[in-house]
Order: C-alpha cells, then structure tokens, then sequence
C-alpha cells in the first residue's frame, strides 16, 4: 500500500481551471500529430489506428509505415520537445513552448517535410467546440510544461492500472489508448455480440466513424482531465447498447455517481487519488462497472479470468 505522500507524487493533483487554456492548446496539438497517424494508417476495427500511446517519456503514436521506411511521432514531456524519429536518419524535432496551433501545424508539417513524408491531414479539429482550422488558429498559444507534465504522471498510472485491469479478460480487448479526438485514455471490451446501429450525432465526429467504432458491444472505461462543461478530472465507465438497469447497479467505491446526461457512471480523480490505496479503488470502480454491465447484458461470463501475474501463464481450461 502506498502512503499519503507517495501517493501525492505518483497521482499529482490536476486542477483543471488552472491549466485550461493550455489543455484547450494541447489538446488541439495532439490532434495534429494524432492526424498525421491517421492519414498514414490503413484503417483498423473500433479507430484503433488512430490514438496515440503513452511511454516513458510522454504521448506518441507508436511506429508508423511511411514509404518504405518507419516514423514515430513523440511528445517528449521530460525533455519537452516534439521529437520527429525515423528509421532513415537522426531524431529532428523543435521545443514544446507557448505558441499558436497554426505556428505548431506549420511547424510540425516542415520536420515531416524534412524527413520525406509526404502527407495531407484534415485540417479542422475533431470533437471540440467552435473549430478553428489548425492552419488558422491563433487564438490557441497556451503551453504550461509543468501542468501537461503532471497530467501525463497522472496518465502514467492510470495506463499502469488499465492495464492490469485488461489481464482479466479473455475476450477481445482493446489496449490502453489515448484518442486525441475527446482527450481520454480508455480500454474496452467486447462481448463479441453485434450491437445495434449507433444513431450517430456525436458533435465533431463522423456518423460512419462513430458507427465503426460501436459495431459490436463494448464495456469501455476511460479517464478523461476535464473540460468546460466537466471540469474536474475524472474516470468514467458505460456500455454500449446500455443495458436496462444500469444506472441502477452497485458500483463502488463511494463517490462514483451515474450520470444521466452522459449515460455513465463517473468517478472523480481526487477520490481515487485520495484513497489510501488509489490502485485498489480504481480497480473496484473498473470491475464493479463491469460487472455490472456483463451481468445485465448476459455477456460470456466465462471470458472473465483473475489478473495476470507476471512470469505466470494461465492455466488452460479444459474444453467441455
């Protein structure tokens, strides 16, 4: 069990009215580099090609084909800067520092045009109010490094916890990915049932894209740092189709409410980061939302298994 201060310097506290226009500023770069994996990617189920990924220094999209060689695009948060790598020559990038949307677009697009590639992205930002096109966009030029550095941390651990939280499942699982679109780390599972076709209308985001994306039936559960209609940093869990009963189900610890506008149940950061063990009370929130969810649906309850250990292969069940 982790103790009060190591818990203050692992789950460093997050105020989002304290760095809102920078989050609204780095949101909107993500995107950027976000896009540039999108428009490089052959298209795979639920978007899967499009989030970036959480590493040991910060964000980045993972490797990606370009040509016949490999990019990867990283936002370095401990050297804070925006890091251009490939597989033909020497690491290029610029420092992360306050500037506009339009001055990060243009710059990002000359170090892609240093290394070779090519590439056209939509320019107008996804799930995000009043769009301005990226190449337009000045109104955008907050950077804070020490605050986008504390939501990464916090983005460290609750990755660490998603994860173990993905073990204990033996059905398809997404991994643990950072969509740049609504700016959440989310893991979902499937039932592996078709689901009914998505009405659309999610603000910002193609009909055909969210339909994909919800083809089948998912228990999904995310954290997401706030926003201006939200905010206040916070995990979230729902299902889709939700099931009848839902928001009615025991869902611990205490402090997890259901929201009936966002159709989920939300858990607010600061209880988990408050809890004596915040490791344990985000697993109970994940599972319990879960069980709820795969109770209530009738999901396979045999593609449930207890968390992975390391070095210690499951063992085999025996087919009846």
């Amino acid at each position: 069990m982790q103790s009060t201060h190591d818990n203050a310097a692992s789950w460093p506290m997050l105020d989002y009215a304290a760095w809102r226009d920078t989050a609204l500023t780095f949101q909107l770069w993500t995107q950027i580099v976000g896009k540039v994996r999108l428009a490089l990617t052959p298209w795979l189920n639920h978007g899967w090609h499009v989030p970036l990924y959480v590493n040991a220094h910060g964000f980045g999209t993972s490797p990606i084909h370009a040509g016949a060689g490999l990019i990867e695009i990283d936002f370095d948060l401990l050297a804070q800067r925006l890091v251009v790598r490939t597989s033909e020559g020497p690491d290029r990038g610029f420092a992360l520092e306050p500037m506009s949307v339009a001055t990060f677009h243009r710059r990002v697009m000359a170090e892609l045009d240093a290394v070779g590639v090519r590439v056209a992205i939509d320019g107008l930002p996804n799930e995000v109010p009043a769009p301005i096109r990226f190449t337009d966009d000045e109104v955008h030029a907050a950077y804070d490094a020490q605050a986008v550095q504390a939501f990464w941390r916090a983005l460290v651990q609750v990755d660490r916890v998603f994860r173990l939280f993905r073990t204990a499942f033996l059905g398809k699982s997404s991994p643990v990915h950072l969509f740049w679109g609504s700016f959440d780390l989310a893991v979902t599972r499937f039932s592996g049932r078709a689901a009914p076709l998505h009405p659309g209308g999610i603000a910002g985001l193609p009909d055909a894209v969210t339909r994909e994306a919800y083809s089948h039936e998912v228990s999904s559960a995310g954290f997401w740092p706030g926003n201006d209609a939200s905010p206040g940093a916070a995990f979230y869990s729902y299902a889709y189709p939700t099931p009848e009963g839902f928001d009615r189900a025991v869902v611990e610890p205490a402090g997890a409410v259901w929201a009936p506008a966002m159709g989920e149940w939300l858990l607010p950061y600061d209880v988990v980061r408050s809890a004596a063990d915040p490791d344990a009370a985000l697993l109970r929130f994940l599972e319990t939302t879960y069980r709820a969810a795969a109770s209530l649906a009738q999901w396979d309850r045999d593609l449930e298994c207890g968390l992975g250990v390391p070095r210690r292969p499951r063992p085999v069940r025996q087919s009846p």
